[in-house]
C-alpha cells in the first residue's frame, strides 16, 4: 500500500471560522507595510521613537505609535521607558520578533526583485481593463 505524502507546509484540510480570523489578523499585523519597515529597522537593535520616525519617511507620530502598540500587543516588540528627564524609550525585538526577521526580509527582498514585472503586469492589466 502507498503511503500518502503528506506537505507541511499545507493549511489544515478543514478551515475553522475561529482559526481563520485568528491566522489572518497576524497577517494583517505582519504584512501591513509600517510594520515591515519597523520590523526591518529594529532588525538591526534597539531603537528610540523618534530615530524610527526619521528613518521611515512618510510615516505619521501617530501611525507610528498605533504600529509600535500593535506590535508590542502581538508579542513581537518590547518597549522599554528609561527614568530620564525627558523619559527615553526604546524599542527592540522579542524573541518571537526576531524569528519574523527572515521572513520579513525575504519578502521585502522579492518585492524589490519583482517590482517592474509587477509593474508590467499591473499596466498591461490596466491597459486591457481600460479598453474593455
Amino acid at each position: 500500500m502507498a503511503r500518502k505524502h503528506t506537505d507541511v507546509t499545507a493549511p489544515p484540510a478543514e478551515h475553522l471560522p475561529g482559526d481563520c480570523k485568528a491566522v489572518g489578523s497576524i497577517l494583517a499585523r505582519v504584512g501591513d507595510k509600517w510594520s515591515v519597515l519597523v520590523i526591518m529597522l529594529l532588525a538591526g537593535g534597539p531603537r528610540r521613537f523618534n530615530e524610527i520616525k526619521r528613518m521611515i519617511g512618510g510615516i505619521s507620530q501617530r501611525m507610528l505609535t498605533l504600529t509600535l502598540r500593535g506590535l508590542e500587543r502581538d508579542g513581537l516588540v518590547n518597549r522599554t521607558v528609561f527614568p530620564t528627564i525627558p523619559p527615553r524609550v526604546d524599542y527592540e525585538l522579542t524573541a518571537l520578533g526576531q524569528s519574523l526577521k527572515t521572513p520579513v526580509e525575504n519578502l521585502g527582498q522579492w518585492a524589490f526583485s519583482n517590482l517592474p514585472e509587477i509593474e508590467s503586469a499591473r499596466a498591461k492589466f490596466d491597459g486591457n481593463a481600460a479598453s474593455d
